[in-house]
């Protein structure tokens, strides 16, 4: 069955389209089918799959606005390893033109609906902001995995992100998870990030994942090179830290 998980940090540079890259194209090196969506104005996880986002001949922001099915839109990305539903800067677009709709916070998931079957999971990148795209997110997901540096003012978004899954949860999407919190950009040697993370650990028990991403420069290199850090330096710590998540992932949602 079909799992959707929605990364999602309102903090912006907290490595959530790194993560959702780097696990999308984990994944799929373990043999399992995945769709990254990318949901972020920015357009990121696109060109960090190897896809010009300015060159699109269709987007998200169609399936979303105009109707369009996602399988016309759908990209294969070879290199990476998955399927990918692009996104780029047209999405600013859709904040207010969703605000308009009726049924607005479920656009999303009614398009993934024609496809989610041919994937065993389905990966959205959100925009670093509470926003109505993020909320289409995660009336559409199963589960929400959240990036985390270990940071005091990463504590404080933490909160906030919490009381809008809750609300998600109470108002449009009952069955939505907390799939795991994931610590990123992490350096042991600094006693904050030490600090931080033992925090998390008393407080989150086991939505605490193990597997911790490294600051690692092949990691930051990977995306100006179009690729997952996972095909762009196969050996480096980043690369083998996401392995690790995606077999944490995969024995916790059992994927």
């Amino acid at each position: 069955m079909t799992k959707i998980i929605a990364l999602t940090n309102q903090k912006g540079g907290v490595g959530k389209t790194t993560t959702a890259v780097n696990l999308a194209a984990c994944l799929a090196a373990l043999d399992r089918r995945v769709l990254l969506v990318d949901l972020d104005p920015q357009g990121h996880t696109t060109m960090g799959s190897g896809v010009d986002k300015h060159e699109l001949e269709g987007s998200v922001l169609e399936v979303l606005l105009d109707g369009r099915r996602a399988s016309e839109v759908i990209l294969d990305c070879p290199d990476a390893g998955y399927a990918l539903l692009p996104g780029n800067g047209d999405l600013t677009a859709a904040e207010v033109d969703l605000l308009e709709r009726d049924g607005r916070e479920r656009c999303l998931g009614d398009a993934l609906g024609s496809v989610a079957d041919s994937y065993d999971v389905v990966i959205i990148d959100c925009p670093p902001s509470l926003n109505m795209l993020t909320v289409n997110a995660l009336t559409a997901a199963d589960g929400v995995l959240i990036p985390l540096q270990c940071e005091f003012y990463a504590l404080e978004g933490l909160s906030a992100l919490l009381d809008t899954v809750e609300q998600i949860q109470t108002n449009v999407n009952p069955e939505l998870s907390i799939f795991g919190i994931v610590r990123t950009m992490y350096d042991a040697r600094n006693s904050l990030t030490r600090d931080v993370s033992k925090q998390l650990s008393q407080y989150f028990g086991d939505t605490l994942l193990k597997a911790c991403i490294p600051r690692n420069v092949r990691v930051a290199e990977a995306p100006s090179h179009g690729l997952p850090v996972t095909k762009y330096a196969r050996l480096s710590r980043g690369s083998q830290a996401h392995r690790v998540l995606a077999k944490e992932l995969i024995r916790r949602l059992a994927l």
